[in-house]
């Protein structure tokens, strides 16, 4: 972890961007190599959450039912 004193991190209870090892490690998040990113985080956060659930979405072949299906259903758990 060489180096990660240097870099920004963005405190998750305050929303300041700090450098280096200021707060916990539990209250930051990051590393990030700029100031602007690091003020950026929150979205940056929110746009790889969206993008992982996307994926695992994809993997998992959520949504290969029909829209509107929830139950999971089939004819024979119905007993038709």
């Amino acid at each position: 972890m060489a180096g990660n004193e240097e870099k920004y991190w963005y405190n998750l209870r305050t929303g300041q961007v700090e450098r280096g090892f200021e707060s916990p490690s539990v209250e930051r998040a990051g590393p990030f190599e700029t100031a602007e990113e690091a003020a950026r985080a929150p979205e940056i956060m929110a746009e790889r959450s969206r993008a992982w659930s996307e994926e695992e979405a994809r993997e998992d072949g959520w949504g290969a039912d029909a829209p509107g299906d929830v139950s999971g259903a089939d004819e024979a758990d119905t007993g038709r």
